[in-house]
């Protein structure tokens, strides 16, 4: 349990990846209610840098070890997709709050499972969408809440890349690994971001394509050093999709998502509401978190735009600021598990209309 005094963490975590890990090591590193005791990871390097780096005291290859030990309350998975729902089914058998990168699993069934083994052992289920801590997104979405813009209509959200498949012949392009390609990579981020926006509607439908035409070639893949590339893995996921999705009450969303595509886009992303009273874009080029927010309206009759002056804030850090908080004071958390699975089952019903060739209501994908 975690410590009831004031003077040391309360709250003692483990982290399992040492890849994207390195972003939660960053979101607890700035909470002092949390400490982050050990490691757990296969590239032994990466995590010793990382161990060095944050003073962390314990590294361990395999994560059931970590799991093993009974004074961490707490562990972020960080790993390839595929393993998530395995590894968060062990720390809820340990007795472990587990916070997961996004997305929740492969699969919405796969969430469903993580979830209800939270419920089981009473323990805590979040999903790191960390995108909805930008703080161009929290005034979009407090402006939505309070009606600002009216009834929202209508939204586009896109994450494109030129040239951004990210360790192709690795985990990210293999089917069994991610699940998908940029869709379940990039799309679930901006979608997330739009729905959040929105008030979080119930999507009713969705019809959507997509397509493998560049990576099948050997193009688009990251440049730089930044993944591991190995050439001789066939290329097994999409590299652009594309939705139109249906929300209850009548609203619509507009999905483009690429990992590699011949376009103007370097590494840009965003979402555009629009509403019967007002509207917003949001337009994030290279990750940037200021200068993305632009808000439409009228002034006496006339039409006006503005930019917000936005403060550049830590995604992970909120969103772990969150989670903290939420197991040590037993508040609500979100984005939660069950959120992801609705996430998840999006991202399903998208690749079934895609691979169907026609449009999907969302509970015949529910009820698979």
């Amino acid at each position: 349990m975690p410590s009831s005094t004031d003077s040391s963490p309360r709250l003692r975590v483990g982290i399992v990846g040492c890849g994207a890990g390195q972003f939660h090591l960053d979101g607890y590193s700035e909470d002092p209610r949390a400490e982050v005791v050990a490691l757990a990871g296969l590239d032994a390097d990466r995590c010793q840098k990382l161990a060095a780096q944050y003073n962390i005291p314990s590294i361990y290859r395999e994560y059931q070890d970590l799991l093993a030990r009974d004074d961490i309350d707490a562990v972020s998975v960080a790993v390839p997709n595929n393993l998530h729902l395995p590894m968060a089914l062990a720390a809820f058998e340990s007795g472990k709050h587990v916070l997961v990168e996004k997305p929740i699993a492969r699969t919405a069934a796969e969430g469903e499972q993580m979830v209800a083994a939270a419920k089981k052992a009473g323990k805590l289920l979040g999903v790191a969408f960390n995108r909805r801590a930008r703080h161009d997104v929290q005034l979009v979405h407090q402006a939505v809440a309070n009606g600002e813009f009216g009834r929202v209509y209508y939204a586009k959200a896109f994450w494109m890349r030129r040239s951004g498949i990210p360790g192709m012949g690795t985990w990210f392009t293999k089917k069994d690994g991610a699940g998908g390609g940029p869709l379940i990579d990039l799309g679930v981020h901006v979608l997330d971001m739009a729905l959040y926006m929105m008030g979080n509607p119930t999507v009713t439908a969705v019809s959507a394509a997509t397509y493998a035409e560049l990576g099948p070639q050997g193009r688009g893949a990251w440049r730089g050093a930044r993944f591991h590339i190995d050439a001789d893995q066939p290329y097994e996921v999409e590299d652009l999709a594309t939705a139109f999705i249906r929300l209850e009450g009548g609203a619509t969303l507009q999905l483009e998502t690429a990992w590699a595509a011949y376009t103007g886009a370097g590494d840009d992303f965003g979402v555009s509401l629009f509403g019967s009273q007002g509207g917003a874009e949001i337009l994030s080029k290279d990750y940037a978190l200021a200068g993305t927010l632009r808000v439409f309206g009228e002034f006496s009759g006339i039409p006006t735009d503005s930019s917000p002056r936005l403060q550049k804030t830590s995604g992970h850090g909120e969103i772990i600021k969150n989670f903290v908080t939420a197991i040590l004071d037993g508040t609500p958390f979100s984005p939660s598990g069950e959120e992801g699975v609705d996430r998840a089952r999006l991202i399903d019903a998208i690749y079934q209309s895609a691979e169907l060739g026609r449009e999907v209501r969302i509970d015949e994908v529910a009820s698979d």
